[in-house]
């Protein structure tokens, strides 16, 4: 949990301009937001004790509703003091863990898919593991840890990649295809890299869907796959005949 008295700006920038003005307690998970931590949050904003009260109450139940409703952040910024000496939260936001929303039909419910990224709605709706990122290196990988470290060897030769997307194992044709339609849609990608471990996804199998995504679309972006595993030859064969800029690895 973190807290300051330095409300109504952005916690980064106060972090980094003034890192003492900032008080952080790590939370065990087993046990909980503890009330000596509270204690020492609140004395570091040097709170009198009807505030301090006020405070500890406002902690707990934010840190109930992160644990809860599955959060990655609830935060209250600015929590101000009124006139007559209560607290009121005048914004506040949170995130909530996109893997975590079945246990939360009713929280699901709230989503407005017009506020959110058109490519990562259309990555939902195919069961696929897709965020947009802010490079220029669309990335396509079967397994989360794959796609990773694939994303740190772009970001090793000197660029970044435009998104992560794990199209997982056991894919089709179809779903490797809509895939990369994905990846061709992001006007921010100028060429992409594919890195497939054929184990369940078979190399054949992804080779047939980037093959049928690139001539559906009419792309001629620049396409680097490297392959590895079940059916490779027949995948990079694939890819060799397809007359696509596509440069099997």
């Amino acid at each position: 949990m973190i807290a300051s008295a330095s409300g109504g700006v952005d916690i980064e920038e106060t972090a980094a301009s003034n890192p003492e003005a900032i008080a952080t307690e790590a939370i065990d998970p087993v046990l909980g937001l503890m009330p000596f931590q509270i204690r020492r949050l609140t004395a570091r904003l040097e709170l009198d004790s009807a505030l301090a009260r006020s405070a500890a109450q406002v902690m707990t139940s934010m840190y109930r509703f992160f644990v809860e409703a599955d959060c990655s952040l609830v935060e209250i910024n600015p929590l101000v003091v009124t006139s007559d000496g209560n607290l009121l939260a005048l914004d506040a936001k949170v995130n909530l863990e996109d893997d975590a929303l079945f246990r939360h039909s009713d929280l699901k419910d709230l989503a407005d898919p017009s506020q959110e990224n058109e490519l990562e709605n259309r990555a939902s709706d195919m069961d696929v593991a897709y965020v947009k990122l802010d490079g220029n290196v669309g990335c396509l990988v079967n397994g989360a840890g794959l796609a990773m470290a694939t994303m740190d060897v772009i970001a090793a030769r000197g660029t970044t990649a435009a998104n992560f997307l794990d199209v997982g194992g056991g894919a089709s044709v179809e779903k490797v295809a809509d895939a990369v339609k994905i990846i061709l849609d992001d006007s921010d990608v100028d060429r992409v890299l594919v890195n497939i471990f054929g184990g369940i996804l078979r190399c054949d199998i992804a080779a047939e869907g980037i093959v049928k995504a690139y001539k559906e679309k009419g792309s001629r972006l620049p396409m680097v796959v490297r392959m590895l595993g079940t059916n490779v030859d027949q995948g990079k064969s694939t890819l060799r005949d397809s007359g696509l800029p596509v440069t099997p690895g």
